[in-house]
Order: structure tokens, then C-alpha cells, then sequence
């Protein structure tokens, strides 16, 4: 696996002002030595989102959200720390040289970049293919009768793919591509399949181009539609999985929408990428469309990152309707709050804009019902709802959505809703949602052993900086603060056993943590190093510390601490001891052996010296 050099991470860091970097995103006002603003993070009215340019660290004192400009990046633009990195090495220009990389890691990473660049060109041959040549016309005329002028074609770099056998291989070799990256990219496909080697032809032919980006905006797919209405081919292509693009792990147009789904912490999910870019393009920003007419689980948990509440926007017919029920599972599970959203009949998010405007198709948005409703809407349609057996067959398919809710509590709220709905008892109901979870439980355990091929080394995914904050004991708090600010504290605990004596401690993983890293706490260059090294919730933790005051005389300060932390082990040692001298199975032998043992323990207790600070 690639690993970033130590010095160059330095460099990256040395040379980004997290005060400009931040200040480049929002504004910040100067407030003393620091500076503030409100919390991009979460809600609030008043600014609690503080800058310090002199440790070069944010924090957040209302949402707990803190750490180094890396951090600050990683959080903002839901990267993982390596990308991070990249992008603030971009942004100064600084060039990243990866290491330690095996010969089949060189060969991936240099056919990825090989695909990215191809991918990259192939856009912008589509996109000059859609503005200039005259075998375009016929796609300009569809898109201008879709409401897409010149400007949207150029913002979402929309092309056109001529139509031809080989026009794409052909432009592809003249800028020295390779028929395997060709092959390798699914822009191509070969005549004769068990021999790559073979004549190839392209994939996309006559179709309007779609750009599929990854969250970097990366070109790493296209999607083709076709522009002949009666055509005896499918209306869509899209690209194969490659080593780019997995279809059910993105989100089109997430590259633009994420600022707005973080703002707004609700995503309207179109089912088409025409109805997401007009929908983009007037003003309603907050749009995503999944590759396919339902959520995947992997792209439910991206979506996670960004949102609490989806609304479904897809097309009003029954297969729209069926989009929303399939969507469902890999929603509720994340946590994700569903609601569906109405459409007039024969109407797509497109057309109603275009037609009534963005504010029309806004308050459809708001008016949107919770899934629930809309289900026990839905079924009350069927012949039969009103029989025995049909509320019945409503129940149990009801109780199957709900069986997906893993919040127990969430789950018999909404269980108590639909079952007035249906004129049902709630405790009925909600067992056999109860069952449905157990069910489906059970077929997810079996799937993901069945999956289970091994995995391999990938990036960390991003985590949320909502992450549940630290909660250190008073004791465990005092000695990281202490240890954070003192040199001469940490290399005084550095010469203990404290390995052994931090791993019998409930919360000794946190004082670990900055004993393992000391050496990036000498120095403030390398501070930054240390807190990206961190966990989120860790960094935010040890960033409160960094802002805090550190005791007077911090050397006692932390060997009154260690001495507690020292007598509660030796009083766990003595609970244990006479937990097992009331064992009646006990021999003489034993029990004397446990009582000379607690009279070992008590003498040790005596030997340690009381605490010099008040600790309680």
C-alpha cells in the first residue's frame, strides 16, 4: 500500500495557513489571538467555531469538531486523511511521491492514473463532439428541448458520442492510449471477447453524454443516452466496473451537490440525471441520483455522510413507485429518515420545473410524506385493503419495511403510527416487525459470509465529525492535559511501565495514545502530525486539551495522577482476590494464598505516597 513520506506530509502542512485555508471556505472574523465563526458542522446562531493560527488547530466548542487543517479538510470535504493531503499539496504546489509501494501496487496506481487521464480527455472529446460538430445536431436540438443551454452543457461537460464503430478508439490511440487502457476503461469493447487483441469497437455510439465524477470530480464513467425514440436498443449504457467505478458506490452529481446536502442535511434523490441537473441549475442544489433506480447499501452509507432525511423523488408511475420500496432497506438501516415525494401524474422533476418552476417544485419537495404514509397509501388502493385479509397482507408487508428500522425505540414509533392507520393492535404489529428484523438480520449475516473473500488495504473512509465526543474520567483527563503540555511529564511517564499498567485501565488507550506519538508533540511543526494520526473523536479530544490551561507544576501533577491510577489497579487486584476467597470450593492451600496475597496488595497500597493535588 502507498504511503506518503513523513517529510512531505510536513511540507504540506508547513505551507497551509490553516487560517487561509478555513478562511477560503467561509469567512472568519478576528476575535483576540483567534479567530471565529459559525460552525460549518452543525446549526447554530451564535459563532463557538474557534481558529487559532499560533497552534494551527480549529475547534469547535459546540459540536465537539476540532484538529489540524488535515482534519479540517477531511471533515469539510468528506475526504480520508491521504486525499487531504493531496488537495492542500495541489493548493500550494507541492508534488506527492508515494513509497513503499510493491511492483502490483506501481502497476494499479499508474493504470488508475492512466484511466483518470483517460477518462478526462474522452470527456472533453465528447463535450467537442457535442458543441461543434454538425453530426451533433440532433443532440444539441434534444438538450435544447430539455432546457439545457450552452452554459449547463459546459458546467456538467455534457458531450455527444459520434456515431461510428471506431471514432472514440481512433482519437484514443492518436493521443498514444493503449488498446488495453482502452479495453480497461469500457470505452471500448472487443469483437471477440476471448481475444482482447482483436478489433475493437466503441461502446457509446450516437448518445447524448453523461460524465459520471467520483466525490473529487474525477471523470471516472459516462453514462449514454440514446436520442432516437423508437431506437431497439436500451435507452441508457452506462460504463462496466472498472477499477474506477463501481455502479452501486455513487452518487451522480454528489461532486456538486455535497456543500449543499451538508447545509441542508436532506438529500431529494431524482431518479435520472436530467431531472438532477435541472433541478441543480435552478437553485434546488441539494440533488442526487443513484447509478440505477435504487439505493445500494454502499451508497446509502455515503449518503450518510451528508444527510439525516432523503426524500424520494422518482418518477410517478408504478415503477417509480416500486424504485421507492426497493430504496427503502439500505436507507432505514443506515438511519436515514425516508420520505416520498408526489409528483403530478405523467410528471419528472425536468419536466415540472421546466414547465412550473423551481418554487412549484420545491414545495412538492417539503410537502413530501414520510414513507410510512406513503406505503398505507398505497396499499389502500388494493382491491381487497379493506377485508380482513388484505389489512392482514398490508401488515406483514408493512411489517417487513419496518423490520429494517434497527432503532428499537424509532421503530415502535413508527409502529404505532401505521398500526392506527390499520386499525390494528400496536403490540401485533410490532411483532411481526420484531420478526422481520430478526429475518433480515440473519439473511444480511448470511450475505456478508458468503461476500467474505478477503479484503484488501484501502483508504479509511471518512468519519462525520458528529462522532461521539470523549468522555474521559476526571483522573484519565488531568494526566492526558498535563502530558499534552509537558515535555518533562511525558519523558518522566515514558521511563514507567506504563504499557502494562495503562492496558488494565478502562480509559488507558487515551493516555496511550499520546505517549506513543510524544515525539510529534516537541515541536509545534509537528503538531499537526500528531493529530492526524489520531481518530476523529480522539483529535477532538486531545484539541480541547491544546486549548485548556495547563496546571501548575505539571511534573507532580502527573505523578499524583499516576499514583491513583496505580491504587485503583491495586484495588481491582484486591476485589478479585476476595471475590475468589468466597469460593467454597476453595483448599486451605488457596485460601491462604489469596489472603497473604490482599496483605501483599494492602501493604503496596500504604506504600504509595498520598496525591499532592486534589483529584476529587
Amino acid at each position: 500500500m502507498s504511503r506518503i513520506p513523513e517529510e512531505i506530509i510536513q511540507q504540506v502542512a508547513a505551507a497551509n495557513d490553516i487560517v487561509e485555508v478555513i478562511g477560503g471556505y467561509f469567512p472568519l472574523k478576528r476575535s483576540g489571538p483567534t479567530f471565529k465563526a459559525l460552525c460549518p458542522f452543525h446549526q447554530e446562531r451564535s459563532p463557538s467555531f474557534n481558529v487559532n493560527p499560533a497552534r494551527q488547530i480549529f475547534k469547535c466548542f459546540g459540536c465537539g469538531a476540532g484538529g489540524s487543517v488535515f482534519r479540517f479538510v477531511m471533515d469539510y470535504e468528506h475526504l480520508d486523511f491521504a486525499a487531504a493531503v493531496r488537495k492542500l499539496a495541489e493548493k500550494v504546489g507541492i508534488r506527492i511521491e508515494t513509497q513503499e509501494l510493491t511492483a502490483d501496487d506501481r502497476r494499479r496506481l499508474g493504470q488508475r492514473r492512466r484511466l483518470l487521464a483517460l477518462h478526462a480527455d474522452a470527456a472533453t472529446f465528447f463535450h467537442h463532439h457535442l458543441l461543434k460538430s454538425p453530426d451533433a445536431h440532433v443532440a444539441r436540438e434534444y438538450l435544447k428541448g430539455r432546457g439545457i443551454n450552452s452554459a449547463t452543457a459546459k458546467a456538467w461537460t455534457l458531450g455527444y458520442a459520434p456515431n461510428g464503430w471506431d471514432h472514440c478508439a481512433r482519437w484514443a490511440r492518436s493521443k498514444n492510449y493503449s488498446q488495453e487502457d482502452l479495453l480497461a476503461s469500457g470505452l471500448v469493447s472487443s469483437r471477440d471477447q476471448e481475444n482482447p487483441g482483436s478489433d475493437c469497437y466503441d461502446r457509446f455510439r450516437a448518445r447524448v453524454m453523461f460524465p459520471i465524477c467520483n466525490d473529487n470530480g474525477e471523470v471516472i464513467a459516462f453514462s449514454g443516452r440514446i436520442l432516437e425514440a423508437d431506437a431497439k436498443t436500451a435507452k441508457y449504457v452506462n460504463s462496466p466496473e472498472t477499477i474506477l467505478f463501481t455502479k452501486g458506490a455513487v452518487l451522480f452529481g454528489l461532486h456538486r451537490s455535497k456543500r449543499a446536502l451538508i447545509d441542508k442535511r436532506k438529500a431529494i434523490v431524482c431518479e435520472g440525471q436530467l431531472d438532477l441537473i435541472t433541478a441543480f441549475e435552478a437553485g434546488v442544489q441539494n440533488v442526487i441520483a443513484p447509478q440505477g433506480t435504487a439505493f445500494t447499501p454502499k451508497q446509502a452509507r455515503i449518503l450518510k455522510r451528508y444527510v439525516e432525511e432523503v426524500i424520494l423523488c422518482f418518477d410517478s408511475d408504478a415503477a417509480g413507485e416500486k424504485a421507492a420500496e426497493r430504496s427503502l432497506p439500505s436507507l432505514l438501516k443506515e438511519g436515514i429518515a425516508v420520505r416520498v415525494a408526489s409528483l403530478p401524474q405523467g410528471e419528472d422533476p425536468d419536466s415540472l420545473i421546466r414547465s412550473q418552476g423551481a418554487d412549484v417544485f420545491s414545495a412538492r419537495m417539503d410537502a413530501a410524506r414520510e414513507f410510512f404514509d406513503f406505503q398505507v397509501d398505497r396499499l389502500a388502493t388494493q382491491p381487497n385493503f379493506d377485508s380482513a385479509r388484505g389489512r392482514n397482507a398490508a401488515a406483514h408487508k408493512l411489517a417487513d419495511s419496518l423490520g429494517w428500522i434497527e432503532d428499537r425505540v424509532l421503530r415502535e414509533m413508527h409502529v404505532q403510527r401505521v398500526a392506527t392507520r390499520l386499525g390494528l393492535a400496536a403490540v401485533d404489529l410490532n411483532k411481526l416487525a420484531a420478526i422481520a428484523a430478526q429475518r433480515n438480520e440473519s439473511m444480511q449475516s448470511r450475505q456478508s459470509e458468503e461476500n467474505y473473500q478477503g479484503h484488501s488495504l484501502s483508504e479509511p473512509t471518512p468519519t462525520s465529525p458528529t462522532e461521539a465526543p470523549i468522555k474521559a474520567e476526571p483522573t484519565i483527563e488531568l494526566l492526558a492535559l498535563v502530558l499534552m503540555h509537558s515535555l518533562e511529564a511525558r519523558l518522566w511517564l515514558l521511563e514507567e511501565d506504563w504499557r502494562a499498567q495503562l492496558q488494565a485501565e478502562p480509559q488507558g488507550e487515551i493516555i496511550e495514545q499520546i505517549l506513543e506519538r510524544s515525539e510529534y508533540l516537541e515541536e509545534p511543526e509537528t503538531l499537526h502530525r500528531f493529530l492526524s494520526s489520531l481518530s476523529p473523536a480522539m483529535e477532538s479530544f486531545a484539541t480541547t486539551l491544546l486549548d485548556k490551561m495547563p496546571p501548575q507544576h505539571p511534573l507532580a501533577v502527573a505523578q499524583d495522577c499516576w499514583s491513583e491510577l496505580e491504587r485503583r489497579q491495586i484495588r481491582r487486584q484486591m476485589d478479585a482476590a476476595k471475590a475468589r476467597q468466597r469460593n467454597p470450593a476453595l483448599s486451605l492451600e488457596e485460601t491462604a494464598g489469596l489472603h497473604q496475597q490482599i496483605l501483599d496488595l494492602q501493604r503496596r497500597l500504604v506504600d504509595i505516597a498520598r496525591p499532592f493535588s486534589p483529584l476529587r
